[in-house]
């Protein structure tokens, strides 16, 4: 009788979370050979994400296309992760993303660059809210490696307040370090004209 209260609790936080966005990305033919032939079922990739900064990826085998796809989604909506996003539309720094042999290079870009990246990729930065990225995948093709490169880079993600937090320091203090050598370097150009 106790569990009861805790069921009827989780189901009204999914209801109160916020509503999901999913794509799919693969659906596979697979077959299992058995002593009176073969048995077919189908095998779904869906990435899962709330547009907001939080993406997650499953995957689902059933006989039918639709029972494979909702058990992908129920996976994914299991292993959601947090990505931390600029100005809610690209990444902080540049990354890499590996796993297999598919590997995965993500660069911050400026504003109106829109989504340059492939199929797989393509998905996770559509559900995870980024509108500026340019991505490249080298190596495996394969939509289940692609996937998990990617989810591997954009776990590597670091905001300046994280990196702030880390060292025990002002956010400001780490935003002035980067800023400061390019002022110097753009104070010793100026100087330079003026020698000559």
């Amino acid at each position: 009788m106790a569990k009861e209260p805790n069921q009827r609790g989780r189901r009204d936080r999914e209801e109160a979370a916020p509503e999901f966005a999913d794509r799919l990305v693969a659906i596979n033919r697979v077959s299992k050979t058995v002593k009176g032939g073969k048995r077919f079922g189908f095998a779904a990739l869906v990435v899962v994400g709330d547009q907001k900064g939080r993406v997650g990826f499953g995957k689902g085998k059933a006989k039918e296309v639709p029972e494979a796809i909702r058990k992908a989604t129920e996976q994914a909506k299991r292993q959601m992760i947090r990505v931390p996003l600029r100005e809610g539309r690209t990444l902080h720094h540049d990354i890499e993303g590996r796993h297999g042999a598919g590997k995965v290079v993500m660069r911050t870009a400026p504003t109106g660059t829109g989504i340059i990246a492939g199929g797989p990729m393509r998905a996770v930065f559509e559900m995870l809210g980024i509108q500026d990225v340019v991505a490249k995948s080298i190596g495996s093709q394969n939509p289940y490696n692609m996937i998990r490169a990617t989810l591997n880079g954009l776990q590597k993600e670091m905001s300046p307040r994280m990196v702030a937090q880390r060292r025990g320091k002002k956010v400001a203090d780490i935003l002035r370090k980067d800023e400061a050598p390019a002022a110097e370097v753009n104070a010793a150009d100026a100087a330079e004209p003026a020698e000559a």
